[in-house]
């Protein structure tokens, strides 16, 4: 059993790109089959090698995972794809990250084992568990850009109220919820589940529960098993090398929570990670980028993936992006692409349809 579980955390890492077990990846293509609808070509759209999905000892590519979760959502036409993966799965599918707060004598106690070893499960999400006058459980990405990401984050705020729940058998509700990403009508259903109200545009991605629940027993605690998961867990921690993000996905993810404020000029950003302005553009260049080009990127990435959202109009959109006039997005995205908001939006439709 130790050699089985150290062969799963073992993290063999592509260089510097971030990996993962995989776990999102392989549920969502039970929920395609379950709709009839074949993963494969959709893995291989993703990047995704078949072999390696299908191989569940394998690690997949973070990034890859992410842009498979966005395809999956609109093949099925499921905006809540992780959402409903979430609510659905069973969640010893987690492995470590379920049974090690399931063994844990507290759920104080599990939370914070789980944080600090959620990076031997998915090498992009580092948690971070703060106690005070609430628990605080804080997700943040690593070498990858947080505005890339939905259905990821949406499935890990879910699947954690859903084991806080599952693990002390009382009915807890989230103080409060903070998700960086923009909003529209349709996560009504994710704030019923939760019970909570949610903070769109956030500078963060955070659940927080009252200081009590940190002393409630786990009705499953057993120290011998949570004593055999840690020391593997350790040991894997010691051996993997730290997956380092570039400065561009941080200067990124600095960026797009801050768009619809409009405060997104260098100065401010380089507070906000602690620099000088000088600072950060020099390390910029070294990657070959100007903060004006990364700034633009966002934007336009961003702009894309508004688009195909129908329940967001144009000035929404524009909005989001950190534009006061309409007639500026505009003219922006025609420079990116070549078409208006509006064409582009048109022939997204014309492609579904086909």
């Amino acid at each position: 059993m130790a050699g089985f579980l150290q062969h799963k955390l073992d993290t063999k890492s592509f260089g510097s790109v971030p990996t993962a077990m995989g776990i999102m990846t392989r549920l969502a293509c039970a929920r395609l089959k379950e709709a009839g609808i074949e993963p494969e070509p959709l893995l291989s759209q993703a990047g995704l090698p078949v072999e390696q999905v299908r191989d569940r000892s394998a690690r997949l590519s973070a990034r890859h995972q992410i842009s498979f979760l966005n395809i999956a959502a609109d093949a099925l036409d499921d905006q809540f794809l992780g959402f409903h993966i979430a609510q659905a799965c069973d969640i010893r599918e987690l492995g470590p990250l379920y049974y090690i707060p399931a063994s844990s004598q507290s759920l104080g106690e599990g939370l914070q084992r789980a944080s600090r070893y959620t990076s031997l499960v998915n090498e992009s999400l580092s948690i971070q568990y703060v106690e005070g006058r609430e628990i605080r459980i804080i997700f943040d990405y690593v070498g990858i850009a947080r505005h890339s990401d939905r259905h990821q984050i949406e499935s890990c705020l879910t699947i954690l109220t859903r084991l806080c729940r599952h693990l002390t058998g009382q009915h807890l509700v989230p103080a409060h919820v903070r998700i960086a990403h923009s909003a529209d009508r349709t996560f009504s259903k994710l704030i019923k589940y939760l019970g909570s109200q949610i903070e769109f545009n956030a500078k963060l991605d955070e659940v927080a529960f009252t200081a009590a629940v940190r002393d409630l027993p786990i009705m499953s605690a057993d120290p011998y098993l949570n004593q055999f998961l840690i020391t593997a867990c350790e040991e894997a921690m010691a051996r993997r090398e730290k997956t380092q993000g570039t400065f561009k996905s941080k200067v990124g993810n600095a960026i797009a929570p801050l768009l619809p404020h409009g405060r997104t000029n260098i100065g401010i950003i380089a507070r906000q990670l602690v620099m000088s302005q000088r600072t950060l553009a020099r390390r910029l260049a070294s990657e070959g980028l100007t903060f004006t080009e990364l700034l633009e990127t966002i934007r336009e990435e961003l702009a894309r993936k508004y688009l195909s959202n129908r329940a967001l109009s144009i000035s929404q959109i524009a909005w989001l992006l950190g534009y006061r006039e309409v007639s500026a997005f505009t003219h922006s995205f025609k420079r990116w692409t070549g078409s208006t908001p509006r064409e582009a939006r048109q022939q997204q439709v014309v492609w579904s349809s086909t």
